[in-house]
């Protein structure tokens, strides 16, 4: 199914495929720092790359949260991004005018966790065509991920990944259940699996959701181990100074070391079948 998005490279590697970037457009400037790094290191690991960025962030804890540097400006940066680079994109999409919208300039639409059971939402981003990655809800099980994908198959299209970014766990902490990935394989869609907003700790008395990054690198072995299809990660040159999620990003100066990791693990996967 990758292989019907432009500039995709690398699908013959046996390879996990990578979504990466940061949380949300900050600038042009920051989006083409980590897509020209994250670009050359997926081409000299022959990993298959998608660049992402939400082009806003609606689902903030404060009304005083950073949400983004206009729809039209993001969206436009991200279209420049793809052209530059070469690269697929995907971008979070929070309502059905964001799906008829982004379409026309981004490669995948993502559907936030919050979200996924939003008939409405998931029928508008089936229609576009366009490629739509769900990411399974912190209060759903993996199992009820079928009818959620079934939406947007009704709507002629099947073009579908399924993400999963942890389970609530009481009221500040995720917990990853393993099982949940085979289970979500069994739909036959690619399953990804969010190395970064698993390790969220949300609901802070601050507002602001805190992290535990130094176990991205545990999360991720774990699910390369049990045979997900693609990573999904935040990044950032300086994540302290990230205006959204930075407490749970990975610092872009750790990603290749991380990859060449997972590399390894995938090598050894590959070999069992």
């Amino acid at each position: 199914m990758l292989n019907t998005l432009p500039h995709i490279k690398h699908l013959d590697s046996g390879s996990f495929f990578l979504i990466a970037g940061p949380c949300v457009v900050e600038s042009e400037g920051l989006c083409f720092e980590i897509a020209e790094r994250l670009v050359a290191i997926t081409n000299d690991l022959k990993i298959p790359y998608i660049f992402k960025a939400s082009f806003k962030k609606a689902n903030r804890s404060k009304s005083d949260s950073f949400t983004g540097i206009g729809d039209e400006t993001a969206l436009k940066i991200l279209a420049k991004v793809k052209e530059t680079f070469k690269v697929p994109v995907i971008t979070d999409i929070h309502n059905e005018h964001d799906a008829e919208v982004a379409a026309q300039f981004v490669d995948i639409l993502q559907i936030p966790a919050f979200l996924c059971r939003q008939t409405d939402l998931l029928e508008a981003a089936g229609r576009t065509g366009k490629m739509v990655n769900i990411k399974k809800g912190q209060f759903l099980a993996p199992g009820s991920m079928k009818f959620v994908a079934d939406k947007i198959v009704q709507t002629g299209n099947s073009r579908i990944m399924l993400t999963d970014r942890g389970t609530m766990f009481g009221y500040q902490d995720l917990i990853v259940d393993y099982r949940g990935i085979v289970e979500m394989k069994e739909t036959g869609f690619p399953v990804v699996l969010d190395i970064t907003h698993s390790l969220q700790q949300p609901n802070q008395s601050s507002g602001v959701s805190g992290g535990k990054p130094t176990l991205i690198e545990t999360i991720a072995r774990a699910g390369i181990a049990v045979g997900v299809d693609g990573i999904f990660m935040e990044t950032h040159p300086n994540p302290a100074e990230a205006k959204s999620d930075g407490a749970n990003m990975l610092p872009l100066s750790q990603v290749e070391r991380l990859l060449l990791r997972l590399l390894k693990i995938r090598k050894i996967i590959n070999s069992f079948d």
